[in-house]
């Protein structure tokens, strides 16, 4: 079996801020832009990785989500425990002081975690979860 991870999905609920973090902060370059009534799928990734690539989407988008549900991702999205995504750097420390001096809100400054990875955290301007791993 040959599979490849092509794109990951993470919520947005600020189009232009979480493309200014995405390609302003992470570097990832804008893949696809992409408007529909009055909402927005942005698709960036890493410019040496063409075929792996992340999509910012607004959560209320899929018309099988009740209102109810919309309201409960909205306060999980808030609270940053809706969504989660792990990259990696070969350089954690001059990463981290990157997103620190954006005012990227930091979750874990980098650490040497029990289970054998160094690693930090943020959550970008949905509240999403990002944790970023040290290559070794």
């Amino acid at each position: 079996m040959d599979i490849t991870i092509h794109a990951t999905f993470l919520p947005h609920n600020d189009p232009e801020a979480s493309l200014a973090f995405y390609r302003d902060v992470l570097g990832f370059e804008v893949r696809n832009d992409v408007g529909y009534k009055g909402m927005r799928w942005i698709t960036v990734g890493p410019a040496d990785q063409p075929g792996t690539s992340i999509v910012l989407h607004p959560p209320a988008a899929d018309p099988g989500i009740t209102d109810d549900e919309r309201r409960t991702i909205a306060e999980m999205m808030a609270k940053g425990s809706y969504a989660t995504i792990v990259l990696a750097t070969s350089d954690l420390d001059d990463t981290f002081e990157r997103l620190q001096a954006s005012d990227a809100e930091v979750i874990q400054e980098p650490t040497e975690q029990p289970y054998g990875v160094r690693d930090c955290a943020f959550r970008d301007p949905a509240g999403n979860h990002i944790r970023i791993n040290e290559l070794r």
